[in-house]
């Protein structure tokens, strides 16, 4: 039987997308009561339908299953191939390049998690890290702010975002780098990433979930897509509907380009 070790900022659900499998596979097989809570240096064991793979050493990463041809994805999804950037991930000094008053501890706490989600999604070559950050940065002010200031009270009965109970306003603020709010996106980013947040929102706010939202929404429009292309102005209508904020945005993606 195949095993991996499991790596800081790792999720189960990532690992089981990685490996071809379920998160509720990965949970039975390795006796795991609350799939959202594993630990960085356990080993986990993978189905034998997983295939012959085997890594040559701790920690190292069977490569997942070719697809199938034929296969169907999500409508929209971005169809991520095998990334040709550098799949070792950005530096905290980098990071702190494009985003100058994020401080040293944040950096280097959110790191882990950043690149994980990153990776995850092919976002792995200068251009695609370069448009990804920028937004973020002007999203949530440099990641400084993981949760929306305001009390999100102003989102209550917004049936549009799904907020159809009392309190959902409140409930469903924005959080994480790219703002998700509304019971229908916790709902859909959930239902993507295998981890219940309608239940339990506030674990948008958390960076190893927060930046995993961030890359499925990401992947969800379509942007590695635009950012291969150097369209920036277009990536900024879908993540904010319009153009606000697009000069502050531009400012970071150029400082970006500079770093990467």
């Amino acid at each position: 039987m195949s095993t991996y070790q499991i790596r800081r900022g790792d999720t189960l659900s990532a690992l089981a997308s990685r490996f071809g499998t379920s998160v509720s596979a990965l949970a039975r097989l390795n006796n795991i009561k609350n799939p959202d809570l594993i630990y960085a240096g356990a080993t986990l064991r993978l189905p034998d339908s997983y295939g012959s793979a085997r890594p040559s050493a701790p920690g190292a990463v069977p490569q997942p299953r070719p697809s199938q041809p034929g296969a169907s994805r999500p409508q929209g999804v971005d169809e991520v191939q095998p990334p040709s950037g550098d799949t070792n991930g950005i530096t905290a000094d980098e990071l702190r390049r494009v985003m100058p008053n994020l401080s040293p501890e944040l950096a280097q706490r959110y790191l882990p998690y950043l690149n994980s989600a990153m990776n995850e999604a092919g976002i792995t070559t200068p251009a695609r890290r370069s448009a990804f950050l920028a937004q973020l940065a002007h999203e949530s002010g440099e990641l400084r702010y993981m949760e929306e200031i305001a009390s999100g009270a102003a989102y209550e009965g917004r049936r549009d975002l799904g907020n159809t109970q009392p309190g959902d306003g409140r409930r469903y603020k924005g959080r994480g780098p790219i703002q998700l709010t509304g019971r229908a996106n916790y709902r859909a980013a959930g239902e993507a990433l295998g981890i219940d947040l309608e239940r339990n929102p506030e674990r948008a706010a958390d960076p190893d979930v927060a930046f995993r939202i961030a890359t499925w929404y990401w992947q969800s429009r379509g942007l590695n897509g635009l950012a291969d292309q150097g369209n920036f102005r277009e990536i900024t209508r879908r993540i904010n509907g319009g153009y606000n904020g697009m000069a502050d945005r531009q400012r970071y993606y150029e400082r970006a380009q500079q770093v990467f």
